[in-house]
């Protein structure tokens, strides 16, 4: 009797607004700060949550620890934490209202519903414009890409390789393409434990068969992999750049691995190449260097340093800094080094500087949390950031101030890159909600949410790559997206 009566004098109490509604996927304002006990008017509104939160009496009041389950028109106890024996937490009921907007939008995208990211946007009437040149080619190939974008159609990629067990089993981590998207680099967690390297050419990449060969070197299963990007040493892309954790009482080290002991780009012309290894043991990030100024080193962001390394001559430089550093770029035409810390700090490091003194810190920047990815823009005047609130800046270096904020990534403490395009206008995240996002790089317009092929799970981030020429500069626009066992094609329809 005492627990039937709590609910009916519960409804003349103070009304609230619905605890679970802010949960919802999709909600930017509630993503972005870490903790699900956050809530606002706003995301009450817009939640898709299948519970009361969105389809219950709004009569219904909200019990401190009870949950009003709207289809079964009752109110259910709330445990703390997870509980064997009763699963209805908090934790449960946020991940149902997740898993069901998540399928709700997989059957959208399934039924090839046709998307418009702007209102009015048509492109028969900018094509027009074009013509008569009211619209400029740019800002008309721009346009063209946003609307190509939203109508993406999913493809499953068949990949073939002479280990097809190992592609079964095998989880992919983390992909990267090259400068050319002509090769996709691979990380792949095995079962036993650590990490395991391949390349796949995508070159084959055609419609509408989709396939792909995967080249791996069984010889390179190493550790877990905290960073990585290419490096081009005897010519564009020829190596790779790894940063890899340490294991028991092996120390981390920063490898620079030769493409060639995959498969050869450049057929006549590559020699196997040399595993070089350096002793930089606890590296969050690297990079490698495409200014003159500073030919054949990469840089590594360590905790509270930073560690500018020649390959040649072995000659280091270091610098001393007051956090991690977790994210780096070198610019192309100043010989500056980008690095985002764990503060929140942005600085850049003048190459010329000598490392001791005040005067190497060029420019200083500022997020509320930690940074997990800089990418300096083409003109080098702008520069890209994003940190694990979840907040995504465009900062002009010229006035060291915030232009412009792209709503809705989610992140709480992962290490989640940024895609920058600027020759297609397009800025692309992955969140750690699963769900791949595209923005309009000229306005920060969200033009479309990809849900992940899979129920939401941390262990399961989706790692993307997004080019206009996939396989080359005969290949077709698209995005590939890479998790668990499988490879996806967004293609351009």
């Amino acid at each position: 009797m005492k627990r039937s009566s709590r609910p009916s004098r519960g409804r003349h109490g103070r009304r609230n607004h619905q605890q679970n509604s802010a949960l919802g996927p999709h909600n930017s304002s509630e993503r972005n700060t870490p903790g699900p006990s956050q809530s606002s008017g706003r995301g009450d509104e817009e939640s898709p949550s299948t519970s009361s939160s969105s389809t219950g009496d709004s009569s219904v009041s909200d019990l401190p620890g009870f949950y009003y389950d709207s289809e079964k028109k009752r109110y259910f106890r709330l445990l703390p934490g997870h509980n064997n024996c009763n699963p209805l937490t908090k934790e449960s009921i946020r991940h149902k209202e997740m898993e069901s907007r998540r399928l709700q939008l997989l059957e959208e995208d399934d039924k090839q519903r046709k998307k418009i990211a702007r209102v009015g946007f048509n492109a028969s009437s900018y094509l027009q414009k074009s013509q008569l040149g009211f619209l400029n080619a740019t800002s008309y190939c721009r346009l063209a890409h946003e609307l190509r974008v939203s109508c993406m159609e999913r493809k499953k990629v068949q990949i073939q390789s002479s280990d097809p067990s190992a592609l079964a089993s095998d989880r992919f981590n983390l992909i990267l393409a090259d400068t050319n998207s002509e090769r996709l680099f691979t990380v792949n967690d095995v079962k036993i434990g650590g990490s395991k390297y391949g390349i796949i050419n995508l070159r084959g990449l055609k419609m509408p068969t989709l396939e792909v060969h995967m080249h791996e070197n069984l010889y390179f299963t190493n550790r877990k992999v905290n960073s990585m990007c290419w490096a081009s040493l005897n010519h564009s892309d020829s190596h790779i750049l790894l940063c890899l954790m340490g294991l028991a009482e092996t120390p981390g080290c920063v490898t620079l691995l030769p493409a060639s002991l995959f498969v050869s780009s450049h057929p006549g012309t590559d020699r196997p190449g040399m595993l070089c290894s350096f002793r930089i043991p606890g590296a969050w990030s690297c990079a490698w260097c495409v200014n003159v100024q500073a030919n054949n080193c990469f840089s590594t962001g360590l905790s509270r340093r930073v560690l500018l390394t020649d390959v040649v001559t072995g000659h280091r430089r270091s610098y001393g800094t007051n956090s991690d550093v977790l994210a780096q770029q070198f610019a192309l035409v100043t010989p500056l080094l980008f690095n985002g810390c764990r503060s929140g700090e942005i600085f850049a490091i003048d190459l010329r500087s000598p490392t001791q003194g005040k005067g190497w810190k060029a420019i200083r920047l500022f997020h509320d949390s930690a940074v997990t990815s800089v990418k300096l823009l083409q003109e080098e005047q702008c520069l890209m950031a994003s940190d694990m609130a979840g907040k995504i800046k465009l900062w002009d270096l010229r006035t060291n101030k915030c232009i412009r904020e792209y709503e809705g990534h989610v992140n709480e403490y992962a290490y989640l890159p940024l895609h920058v395009h600027e020759e297609e206008g397009l800025l692309v995240a992955v969140g750690q909600d699963c769900y791949t996002r595209i923005w309009s790089l000229h306005d920060a317009q969200l033009l479309r949410t990809i849900p992940s092929p899979y129920p939401i799970s941390k262990a399961d981030i989706p790692s993307v790559a997004f080019s206009s020429r996939l396989g080359g500069s005969q290949g077709a626009p698209g995005l590939l997206m890479a998790v668990r066992q499988d490879l996806y094609c967004f293609s351009y329809s």
